[in-house]
């Protein structure tokens, strides 16, 4: 029996789930989390086995592409289980696309094993090549490691997307030392505006926030830039740098821009959909799914909570003040 496919209010067919497999990471980066972050307790976790079933039901309910995400997706213990078991979507065809965002530490360990499970992309955070610079916004990470992993990455076969987070006086001075990088190595790159998630513990989120407007007004003085229609399903927006065919990304969530035409919902390593990355309204799919062996009360919870997707988020700096300003920490919801 055909499952009538997810649309939400909005009559937004929801084809991608965004899947956090642990809240645990082995960095600590400044506008993610704080240094002592609590993690939570292992039971609260879905285990392997509940995130294969999860992922499962939302596939059979019409969702064609899942991203991988944590924390750090790589450090879940046996991991390569869970990514091994999804790829029978992927061969059945039900999946379109399996994908990680990644920090790049374990690439080197696990590059080879993602690309035999079917992964074809992923997504590298990397926010400057400095290594001095690179330990200061990671607290705890090694660049070199991570150079390994994409270069380990590359060399499996996987496309890597860099995604950069935008920090005023922090990489500005580095914005084309990073385009250049991802060109000579043919890798797409995607800037972020930093986004009002999480007490980090005194840092100053609206001091760090560097408009993307602004950035590409500098690329704007070295390369011409051609706006792209070309979406891939997520926010950001694309242009090519004419002078070198680089393609960057823009991600600017506080400019509305892709709400409307937003197809995806996160949920959370302890079983929590989030309809909306800027609001608080979420649903608990743990207790169903632990309720019973059948998948109907499960079913049934997420369809009940894609009817409560709202049109769109709110946050906004423009008050300089982080409004609509989410509680929860950027790892726990997933990157």
């Amino acid at each position: 029996m055909e499952m009538p496919p997810l649309i939400d209010p909005f009559a937004r067919a929801i084809t991608y789930l965004r899947v956090s497999v642990t809240d645990r990471c082995d960095f600590r980066c400044v506008y993610c989390m704080s240094e002592n972050m609590t993690f939570l307790p292992k039971k609260e976790l879905l285990t392997l086995e509940e995130l294969d079933r999860m992922c499962s039901t939302f596939v059979r309910m019409g969702v064609e592409k899942l991203r991988i995400t944590g924390g750090e997706p790589l450090v879940r213990r046996d991991i390569m289980t869970f990514f091994r078991s999804m790829s029978r979507h992927l061969d059945s065809g039900a999946l379109k696309e399996l994908t990680v965002t990644t920090n790049g530490s374990q690439l080197a360990r696990f590059a080879d094993d993602l690309y035999a499970a079917g992964v074809r992309r992923i997504n590298v955070s990397l926010d400057t090549l400095d290594e001095d610079k690179f330990a200061r916004v990671t607290r705890w990470g090694r660049l070199p490691q991570v150079l390994k992993g994409i270069d380990a990455a590359q060399k499996a076969g996987l496309r890597v997307k860099i995604n950069t987070v935008a920090l005023k006086g922090f990489n500005e001075d580095e914005l084309f030392t990073l385009s250049d990088w991802c060109a000579s190595r043919d890798m797409d790159l995607t800037f972020i505006e930093v986004m009002p998630m999480g007490d980090l513990g005194g840092e100053d989120r609206v001091g760090q926030y560097w408009s993307l407007k602004d950035l590409r007004g500098k690329l704007r003085e070295r390369f011409t830039l051609t706006d792209l229609d070309h979406r891939t399903g997520g926010p950001a927006r694309y242009v090519r740098l004419e002078e070198t065919g680089q393609q960057i990304g823009f991600i600017t969530p506080l400019t509305h821009n892709f709400c409307e035409s937003c197809n995806r919902v996160r949920l959370t390593c302890t079983g929590e959909l989030y309809m909306c990355l800027g609001q608080e309204d979420m649903a608990d799919l743990r207790a169903p799914l632990r309720a019973s062996e059948s998948d109907q009360l499960l079913e049934e919870a997420i369809r009940a909570a894609i009817d409560r997707k709202p049109k769109g988020h709110d946050f906004d700096y423009s008050r300089q003040q982080a409004d609509g300003q989410v509680s929860r920490h950027m790892s726990h919801t997933g990157g």
